[in-house]
């Protein structure tokens, strides 16, 4: 599926990294702070946003009284620890992204994470060189499933959406690679086990792990 590509674009979380079981205690820990629990649709209401909208959407909902901006440094200094020390790479990822290396595709991240985030991860990980766009939906209009973050990355890298192949593990994400005119390709993610027949039906192909391509 990927030989013929000229890039291929991950998301981030629960695609290249095995990163969503942080998020909900995150979320309950900082809601918790403001005496909120967690509601059970939180994570649906907010799937796909890019981490800004997320933190508007925190904010309105819940009516906090942390700024934005605010909001956003404090789950930045919350995952900092976790990301740098906690979060691996998804099985057979590295492999993978050494394939591609060596078949002259470019590779470039789509995500609605931080950048910040997203820097310090790639770093802990030493992958940074595989990687060579990297860039977040806090950079466009419109957050997952709009297409806008895909269609930055692909521009950037320099090659036509129908020449990209996206990874994703969540369906906004999937849907938001369908709408840019690319191929997507599911991967499977214990957060997202729920929607795995809906991922598999959205999607062009569906794996377990990087292992399958090598």
């Amino acid at each position: 599926m990927w030989k013929e590509k000229k890039a291929v674009i991950f998301d981030l979380d629960g695609t290249v990294v095995d990163s969503m079981w942080m998020w909900k205690s995150i979320d309950m820990e900082y809601l918790g702070g403001f005496g909120i629990d967690l509601p059970q649709d939180l994570h649906k209401s907010i799937s796909g946003k890019s981490f800004s909208e997320t933190a508007a959407y925190f904010k309105e909902t819940f009516d906090l009284p942390d700024s934005v901006e605010e909001i956003k440094n404090a789950w930045n200094t919350m995952a900092m620890h976790k990301y740098t020390h906690e979060v691996p790479l998804k099985t057979g990822m590295l492999e993978f992204l050494k394939q591609l290396k060596k078949n002259g595709i470019r590779t470039g991240i789509a995500t609605s994470n931080s950048l910040e985030l997203v820097g310090a991860v790639l770093k802990s990980l030493s992958v940074e060189e595989y990687f060579d766009e990297v860039h977040t939906a806090c950079e466009v209009a419109k957050g997952k499933p709009a297409p806008d973050i895909y269609l930055l990355v692909a521009e950037r890298l320099g090659v036509k959406p129908e020449d990209c192949l996206v990874f994703e593990d969540i369906s906004e994400g999937i849907l938001a690679g369908k709408a840019a005119g690319m191929e997507v390709c599911a991967i499977e993610d214990e957060f997202s086990a729920k929607d795995r027949e809906e991922k598999q039906r959205l999607a062009d192909y569906y794996i377990v792990d990087y292992t399958e391509l090598l």
